[in-house]
């Protein structure tokens, strides 16, 4: 156990990344990994947090999937991982085309 930052900096630095990381072990009950779908975001923040409003839209109206509200250092390192990982999908499945529509409502 590491009693301060400088201790655990220093052992860290010393390891050598594995290239096959433990899988992490997640706890959750079948209502939340089923997972929710979302075709709309709103993104609004203050000096402390960032709030992201995961929405969807459909012919019966717009609706609150999930507000997630996490710290400016968090919003980082998603953008990082997201980056990352549409970077990988592209290398695997090609270029992702984005359709800019302003026309969001149901016809």
């Amino acid at each position: 156990m590491f009693h301060n930052s400088e201790e655990a900096g220093k052992a860290m630095a010393d390891e050598k990344p594995s290239m096959n990381p433990s899988p992490i072990q997640i706890a959750t009950g079948d209502e939340m990994s089923r997972g929710r779908y979302s075709n709309t975001m709103l993104v609004s923040h203050s000096g402390e947090e960032f709030m992201m409003d995961w929405l969807l839209s459909s012919p019966s109206g717009t609706h609150l999937v999930s507000r997630i509200i996490v710290s400016p250092g968090h919003v980082k390192r998603i953008i990082a991982a997201l980056t990352e990982n549409m970077n990988k999908y592209e290398n695997r499945f090609g270029p992702v085309r984005v359709v800019e529509n302003t026309d969001q409502a149901f016809h």
